[in-house]
């Protein structure tokens, strides 16, 4: 078997789907990629069981055929090819020898037949949304997702279909992220949780654009198919807390903010915070807020004054700084409003104006305030 492709294609495919594969794996295979050659298209295939991603491209082939070939040794000899066709040769002991311009490499391939078979989409309900959608529900999301192993139901993004639109919920059980996107329509009224290794592989492989994706899902596996790429992951079987009891729906107090100036108040005053929690105690009267930090066992101590505008009485209140920095990020406005009510209730984060078609609610647990 033998077939040509151009060296810097294969390598950008390569590169999109290598985070499939795992670093301790428990077979050797699955350190391979899987080539399967079907006259002038190839298809290349990592997976590490819970996960399978898909590339395809074109090349130039007479035969069909499929062979495993080891990713790290591939991956590091096309990094350090510059661009020319590349001509691999198979033999049907699997041994591979790659030919460029001025060299030949031989490499020991495996049995595709020992390669995990990967599942199919049956009884799988369907819709489209665009590649911009996916990927910036992603980015607003992640970063709430809880690493609890034994939290498994958290340790995923939570998406929740409906005829009119799709929510995305994240939460760690110290702070909630809540997305909705109304420019989508679903089947039918759905739940289903998406582990957070293939939604991070998504948003690097995905573009933000208005491309069209197909995504499918049944009882077990959510399938997403984006031009040449495709993924299909398991889902998490565990049931997802309820978020809603946990939103308050009667904050009085709101507190309108810049969000650069904000941020950089926090990074400034987190420094002097004590390590472990990352704890910073806003004091609002009026228009101004004051931001403090100490870390008692090493006498540090920060805090800073910023302007802000506050409709309610006075309060002190205490947040992870951390969450607070990585929760702004999530906002596209220059302001935004904090709704607050006392110094013991979870605090909401909202951008000062929603994007038409979206709606962001973040939601982050206050700390016990330092006596």
């Amino acid at each position: 078997m033998k077939f040509i492709v151009s060296s810097s294609a294969l390598l950008k495919q390569l590169q999109q789907i290598s985070g499939v594969i795992g670093t301790n794996t428990v077979l050797p295979i699955l350190e391979d990629f899987l080539f399967e050659i079907d006259k002038n298209r190839l298809t290349v295939v990592a997976t590490d069981l819970e996960t399978v991603m898909k590339v395809h491209l074109d090349i130039e082939a007479k035969d069909s055929g499929k062979v495993c070939i080891p990713s790290k040794i591939l991956l590091d000899t096309l990094k350090n090819i510059s661009e020319q066709p590349l001509t691999f040769n198979i033999d049907k002991n699997y041994a591979i020898e790659i030919t460029s311009d001025n060299g030949k490499y031989k490499v020991m391939g495996e049995n595709p037949d020992n390669f995990p078979r990967e599942p199919k989409a049956e009884d799988a309900s369907t819709f489209t949304m665009s590649s911009e959608a996916l990927v910036t529900a992603i980015n607003k999301t992640i970063f709430a997702v809880s690493n609890d192993d034994l939290r498994p139901a958290m340790t995923g993004v939570f998406f929740e279909l409906d005829k009119n639109g799709i929510t995305f919920v994240a939460t760690d059980a110290h702070r909630l992220v809540k997305y909705t996107r109304k420019d989508v329509s679903c089947p039918k009224k759905e739940s289903f949780i998406v582990p957070k290794k293939p939604l991070n592989l998504l948003k690097g492989a995905l573009p933000v654009n208005d491309d069209e994706l197909k995504v499918s899902y049944n009882n077990n596996h959510l399938f997403i198919l984006h031009g040449g790429t495709e993924l299909v992951c398991r889902l998490i079987d565990a049931r997802f807390p309820d978020y809603k009891v946990v939103i308050p729906t009667d904050n009085p107090y709101k507190l309108t903010v810049n969000k650069s100036d904000f941020q950089g108040a926090l990074r400034r005053v987190s420094v002097f915070s004590n390590k472990s929690t990352n704890q910073i105690a806003l004091n609002i009267m009026g228009n101004h807020m004051q931001l403090v930090a100490q870390d008692v066992d090493f006498s540090n101590e920060g805090n800073e004054k910023m302007s802000c505008h506050y409709d309610g009485e006075n309060l002190q209140i205490a947040f992870n700084a951390k969450f607070l920095i990585e929760m702004l990020n999530g906002a596209d406005t220059a302001e935004i409003i904090m709704e607050l009510s006392t110094p013991s209730k979870a605090g909401i984060i909202k951008p000062s104006e929603q994007v038409a078609d979206e709606e962001l609610l973040m939601l982050v647990m206050p700390l016990m305030l330092n006596s």
